[in-house]
């Protein structure tokens, strides 16, 4: 039986469940700082700056993180199409365990001064870098693993443990701000789940020893077909249109998590006078549901292809958030439904690294991917957020209409994917 053909097997299966489980525990890393960031705020900048002054000084250490993500991934990206696809991988995680330990027991502006803030945003610099390695990284990783028919349903299930990430964030910051007073939490209590998230982030980096480098890469250094130039030079020069496609995909990955799974929540509170924990509760609902579409949208892709997947994904996720926005005010008993029903839809983007993967030959794939996700990632990742917001001054539905934009996106694509980008195997290209 060929690897083409061949049935998923105890190997990959294993590799599949540790790759999902670091990155869901990387990107609990990543985003748990957003849920404290307001204690974070307090206790790291002077007590007597404006309040406006303080959030912009925390969001702007926040997004520090975001805009170390393409140089980190990049470099971690060359020395894993020339060294290694798993030694990038068990360094990733351990570029982002050891900075969140350190954030846990950093000394606080009453203690260290100017010293505090500065070392806070060395961290989140150090956590962008690594998880700009680790997303693309692990993409490469599972698809080189796994049979070529069965790539689809490996990124899925990647996508989706890394969105159990989110998700776990979401508890812990849930349960630490339901069982500790705010005085409590601000005493030390904040700490906590960063000091968790290193400690699980170690014993996910001790648990990848046991995962095998990706046959893909040792075939290709048996036969010396490791990239013979700079890699990133090769991509950017040779693989233009597939960097293209791998920055729109990203957009439709990024904003769509962005806008209906980060954003919704505090829209729902201003613009229909929700509780916070109602919504909080519903975009938990959501976030699952997210989860369970990144699979299904892998298994699909790998039956139909990504054609006919982003086509029909695209129109049900633009008819879900357009009944989503407009009817979670008139109908609130309908509100987890609705909510469960677009984070479903956006599932979609569980196909996107499927086609990315595809999009570049073996020789350059960790790069390529590398650099087209983590610049589009930085661009629109940080610009939805003030996009969507400044878009709501000329309508409330504004979020709808962003996501519908999207979906025209991801329809478009799925059109122009009917005749452009041959399929590249998992495998590399015969000399």
């Amino acid at each position: 039986m060929s690897h083409y053909t061949r049935p998923l097997n105890r190997q990959d299966y294993k590799t599949l469940t540790l790759a999902a489980l670091g990155g869901a525990l990387e990107f609990y890393d990543f985003i748990i700082f957003v849920f404290f960031a307001a204690v974070v705020g307090e206790l790291f900048f002077p007590a007597d700056i404006p309040e406006w002054l303080r959030q912009v000084q925390t969001f702007g250490i926040f997004a520090a993180g975001y805009l170390a993500r393409p140089l980190g991934g990049i470099i971690m990206a060359h020395f894993g199409d020339l060294v290694g696809r798993k030694k990038m991988f068990t360094l990733s995680i351990l570029l982002m365990a050891v900075p969140t330990l350190a954030i846990g027991l950093l000394p606080t502006y009453a203690t260290a001064g100017l010293v505090a803030p500065l070392l806070l945003l060395l961290m989140r610099i150090l956590q962008g870098a690594a998880i700009g390695g680790e997303v693309p990284g692990a993409w490469v990783f599972v698809a080189e693993h796994v049979p070529a028919r069965r790539i689809g349903i490996a990124c899925g299930t990647l996508t989706a443990g890394l969105t159990v990430g989110i998700l776990l964030g979401s508890v812990v910051a849930t349960l630490i701000n339901t069982q500790l007073t705010v005085q409590a939490i601000h005493d030390g209590g904040w700490r906590i789940p960063f000091l968790l998230g290193g400690a699980f982030g170690l014993v996910a980096m001790y648990l990848r020893r046991w995962l095998q480098e990706t046959p893909v890469f040792l075939e290709m250094q048996q036969r010396k077909a490791l990239a013979q130039e700079l890699p990133i030079k090769s991509v950017v020069l040779k693989h233009k249109q597939a960097v293209v496609v791998s920055m729109l995909l990203t957009w439709l990955l990024s904003a769509g998590i962005v806008v209906v799974i980060l954003m919704s929540p505090v829209w729902l509170q201003k613009q229909y006078g929700y509780a916070p924990a109602l919504t909080l509760q519903a975009n938990s609902v959501a976030t699952v549901m997210l989860c369970v579409g990144c699979l299904l949208a892998g298994l699909i892709v790998d039956r139909v292809g990504a054609s006919k997947t982003f086509i029909v994904g695209s129109i049900l996720l633009a008819c879900s958030s357009w009944f989503f926005y407009h009817l979670a005010g008139t109908h609130p008993e309908q509100l987890f439904l609705l909510y469960g029903l677009v984070g479903l839809c956006v599932g979609v983007v569980g196909a996107v690294p499927y086609v990315m993967v595809r999009a570049f030959p073996a020789e350059v794939r960790f790069s390529g991917i590398s650099f087209s996700y983590n610049v589009s990632y930085a661009i629109f990742g940080g610009l939805t957020p003030i996009a969507v917001t400044m878009l709501m001054g000329v309508s409330p539905m504004a979020p709808a209409w962003y996501v519908l934009a999207l979906s025209l996106i991801g329809l478009g694509l799925g059109i122009w994917l009917r005749k452009e980008i041959p399929a590249v195997s998992s495998a590399p290209a015969k000399a």
